[in-house]
């Protein structure tokens, strides 16, 4: 590692004044991602604002119909929630695919929904439910806030607070992981709300998280895995590395699109 400062503040506003006023800070918030990142030197800011000790961005509600989840819950707080698990059980069941009990126990949903990792899980359940993402700023929907493969719509010192889910008619999530990591090669998220229908993808597509209109449109006419049947996402534009090719992981898409659909109309 490397010198750097370190601040704790002890309320929301306290850290975004840190963040604005102190030249290439950066947030860290359960530091999987960041802090192995500034290991290999591929991030070096000069001051980290640790935002571990706010709880005002802790908590989950449910309010009216949605569920909001506070930035700095951990995945262990969303699998664990009996608000979450009676309201939208297929984000808890998301949570707990995440990683081992010591990820879980320290990752955040908002510090995963600010990083959009192109495998994460969060990002599809975002995209999936249309979900909104509030910061200190202003609120962002799920299909303008994730803008390509690690990057969002948040501005410079902008600071997610919490995240608000509707809630769904039926939902589900399905995740072929890599055995070791635990990551997503593709991750397929469904939801069905009166006649809207989603179908979020992660893991696979080159830019990261997106909807796959075809398979929406065929649910539409009837949400069921048989709607499904012999499809799979176009091979064009996804991702290609030693753990799956580009046709391997449109076929996964398919397949656990057809997995998630089927998890859906059992609840």
């Amino acid at each position: 590692m490397y010198a750097f400062d370190y601040h704790r503040p002890t309320s929301l506003r306290q850290a975004a004044a840190m963040l604005q006023k102190t030249e290439d800070a950066m947030i860290v918030a359960g530091g999987h991602t960041l802090l192995p990142t500034m290991k290999q030197r591929l991030a070096q800011p000069s001051a980290l604002i640790d935002l571990g000790g706010l709880s005002e961005l802790r908590g989950i509600e449910k309010k009216g119909r949605a569920v909001v989840i506070g930035a700095m819950a951990t995945h262990a707080d969303v699998a664990a929630s009996d608000v979450v698990r009676e309201a939208i059980p297929a984000l808890a069941e998301l949570a707990v695919t995440i990683g081992d009990p010591a990820v879980r126990h320290r990752g955040t949903i908002g510090g995963s929904v600010a990083n959009n990792d192109p495998a994460a899980d969060y990002p599809a359940a975002c995209l999936g439910l249309g979900a909104t993402i509030i910061t200190n700023r202003r609120k962002i929907v799920a299909e303008e806030f994730f803008q390509g493969m690690f990057d969002t719509a948040l501005d410079e010192g902008e600071i997610i607070t919490k995240v608000s889910f509707p809630i769904p008619a039926k939902a589900a999530y399905a995740k072929f992981r890599n055995p070791a990591s635990r990551y997503a090669l593709v991750g397929v998220f469904v939801m069905k709300r009166g006649s809207e229908i989603r179908v979020a993808v992660i893991g696979a597509g080159s830019s990261g998280v997106y909807r796959w209109s075809e398979a929406e449109a065929a649910l539409a006419k009837r949400f069921s895995p048989k709607s499904l049947d012999g499809m799979s996402a176009s091979a064009d534009d996804m991702n290609s590395d030693i753990h799956a090719d580009s046709e391997y992981r449109a076929h996964l898409v398919g397949v656990m699109a057809r997995r998630a659909v089927q998890a859906a109309v059992a609840r």
